[in-house]
């Protein structure tokens, strides 16, 4: 069969549009909230008080943002950086090795998120840092990570990043790290290996880092490191190199050729592509001073442009250096955090949503101020991402405060939702806002009919295969969670039926997992891509009979935990059999529910079992506890806990249990006090 359009563009159908011929029959209409005899005890309470909460966190401004805590190298590489200007003072040391030390485990070793195994490049660059602040090799706690380090391989396991950072003080040698040359950045977008087929956040730590591997400074070491070595006196044991006949092996050889381009690089090459190079950082610096609102390209833009001439003086250097200090989150006692990114927008936009589906009217002044910061956010001019679509014109929204060349798919369908949830006394004003948002997300559609998050089609193979990069994701490939954020966005602006819509939903389908899970890019991992998808789809016109959502519901029902909520660990990135399993947090169970509330499973008891966890957890202040790390920044590599994720997403799904689908045609008013 084939999927019908109401009037305003909204498919009514649940067919599939990869095989109508075995899509189910749309379901009748689920009945109005309450199909079950009265609300389950404290639903109501719970989101009165979330609603509360979350009111009074919102700034003056009009914006929310939580802490974004990620792991300890921000922290130990901040030290470094300021180590190596010359700049690290008594006080900031003080306190990042409060914070260090708090994160250490009793086998001495530093995780990168809650829970999580020992990581040794985490573990290296945390050790050294309490190194810098005083702390001495023998001290227990220092000894415990030293001898971890060394069963493990010692600094030459440890990542290409962490080795760099001790190249930079002569503590590794440059001549065992990848040659990464700066005439890339002559490379045309055509080219294999440019730096636009790098994802945006890989592609602005590269490019400083091409002038910082060209001219191999070396500081004084304050120390030796001599105890993290498995053996000092062959700190760099032979490696067996990969079959030749391999990728690994081909891009091997390939940097041993570069390593020797660089002892034939003709001098005035080299210095015109090292001067594009710094051209090229200082043009994308924010009017906040960093680079691209995330803390590694910021540490290495920063260090790059000093090496090229830059006196800490200089207006590009201190504000770059002024933004750095204002990613540190001073803890009541004493630590400081450093966060590798901040997140206003993201959590703004949420927040908005979660108001609004709680029942907070749409005129509220919170939300009201809500849109008005969201529009002074709107960045309408083009950035990196129009090198792959030179004729699309801008509109969208980035992640961060000050993010204007990397505005981001994925925020702008979230605050496309959230506008158009909330009464703007300039609704023409709003209007075109979202206008220039849907255009901007429908032209950035990548050539499979998917979204990425920033750039469109970054897909090529070949970033990911060198030997450099061993930090984590580098491609930004389309993800079943963004593509369902703008899909979702569509239906909602009336726009379902359109073909690109149409070619995103058929992306989702074929991407669905046989067990009935989707795979979650920015977010842990499987119970949040499913969380995403599921809404989209309903929203779109895709019926809750249908096969995909039933299998869909069948997996979460599958995964849910005894105590009635759903977790899924970060490990689940790396081995399968952890999709799903973890203990329990407010975030994914508010995800999980999320999905089963569009599926139309209201009445069933996964749901209610769900709701019962997220009230008997809730703290009295109308707050959730979260040590789990439930975001993503490179899956596996690089975990985040977003400490608003506990607070918007729960809000959000008990919400829509007491009034509906934000958008649908049983949103209804909560009950007043007293009543079934």
């Amino acid at each position: 069969m084939t999927a019908t359009t109401d009037g305003g563009g909204a498919i009514t159908g649940g067919a599939d549009p990869r095989h109508d011929s075995t899509a189910a029959p749309a379901a009748a209409p689920a009945g109005p909230p309450g199909g079950r005899t009265g609300l389950p005890k404290g639903v109501r309470e719970a989101v009165d008080r979330a609603t509360g909460e979350l009111l009074a966190r919102q700034d003056p401004a009009g914006w929310w943002k939580g802490d974004l805590q990620t792991n300890v190298t921000m922290d130990a590489e901040d030290l470094l950086l300021r180590q190596f200007l010359g700049i690290r003072d008594e006080a900031v040391t003080r306190a990042a090795a409060l914070f260090v030390r708090g994160e250490q485990r009793e086998d001495g070793t530093w995780a990168t998120f809650h829970g999580g195994p020992p990581e040794l490049s985490a573990t290296v660059e945390a050790y050294v840092a309490l190194r810098l602040a005083g702390d001495p090799p023998d001290a227990p706690h220092m000894a415990r990570a030293s001898a971890w380090i060394r069963a493990h391989g010692g600094i030459a396991a440890a990542r290409v990043f962490t080795r760099i950072w001790l190249a930079l003080f002569g503590w590794w040698s440059w001549d065992h790290l990848p040659e990464l040359p700066p005439e890339l950045v002559f490379l045309p977008p055509w080219v294999p290996l440019n730096i636009y087929d790098f994802g945006c956040w890989a592609r602005q730590t590269i490019v400083p880092l091409t002038v910082v591997s060209a001219l191999r400074p070396v500081r004084p070491a304050p120390f030796a490191l001599d105890e993290l070595h498995t053996d000092a006196r062959d700190p760099v044991p032979a490696a067996t190199p990969a079959p030749l006949a391999s990728w690994d092996g081909a891009f091997q050889r390939m940097d041993k050729a570069l390593h020797l381009y660089r002892r034939v690089a003709p001098r005035r090459l080299r210095k015109a592509a090292m001067a594009a190079a710094g051209r090229w950082i200082v043009e994308r610096q924010e009017n906040d001073g960093c680079w691209g609102g995330i803390q590694p390209p910021a540490v290495y833009s920063v260090i790059a442009l000093h090496l090229l001439g830059y006196d800490l003086g200089h207006p590009v250097m201190r504000a770059g250096l002024e933004s750095l200090d204002r990613f540190a989150v001073w803890r009541e006692d004493g630590a400081r955090m450093v966060e590798a990114c901040q997140s206003p927008v993201w959590d703004t936009c949420l927040a908005a949503i979660a108001l609004a589906d709680a029942g907070l009217p749409p005129d509220h002044p919170a939300l009201v101020k809500a849109a008005d910061w969201m529009l002074g956010e709107e960045i309408r001019r083009p950035g990196d991402w129009a090198v792959r679509r030179p004729g699309l014109a801008p509109g969208g929204w980035a992640f961060e405060f000050h993010n204007d060349n990397y505005p981001d798919i994925d925020d702008t369908a979230e605050v496309v939702l959230a506008l158009r949830r909330i009464r703007h006394p300039q609704p023409g004003k709003v209007e075109a806002a979202i206008a220039r948002g849907v255009s901007w997300n429908l032209g950035m559609q990548s050539k499979n009919g998917a979204w990425g998050a920033f750039d469109a089609d970054n897909t090529s193979p070949f970033p990911n295969r060198l030997p450099f990069c061993d930090f984590g994701e580098v491609i930004d490939p389309p993800s079943a969670d963004v593509t369902a954020h703008v899909v979702e966005m569509l239906a909602v602006e009336g726009r379902a039926a359109d073909p690109r819509a149409r070619r995103g939903i058929a992306w989702l389908l074929a991407e669905q997992e046989p067990d009935g899970g989707w795979f979650g890019r920015w977010g842990t991992n499987y119970v949040y891509g499913t969380g995403s998808v599921v809404p989209a789809l309903t929203a779109a016109g895709i019926a809750p009979s249908h096969p995909a959502v039933r299998r869909a519901v069948g997996w979460l029902e599958s995964v849910q935990n005894e105590d009635g909520g759903w977790g899924e660990d970060q490990r689940s990135y790396r081995d399968r059999s952890w999709a799903g399993k973890g203990a329990s947090t407010a975030s994914q169970t508010a995800w999980a529910l999320m999905a089963l509330l569009s599926a139309g499973e209201r009445d069933g008891d996964a749901v209610g079992r769900g709701l019962a966890y997220l009230v008997e957890t809730q703290r009295p202040d109308g707050t959730w506890d979260e040590p789990y790390f439930t975001g993503t920044g490179f899956p596996w590599d690089f975990s985040i806990n977003y400490h608003l994720y506990r607070q918007v997403f729960p809000l959000t799904a008990l919400g829509r249990y007491l009034h509906g689908e934000p958008f649908g045609p049983q949103r209804r008013s909560v009950p007043a006090a007293g009543e079934s």
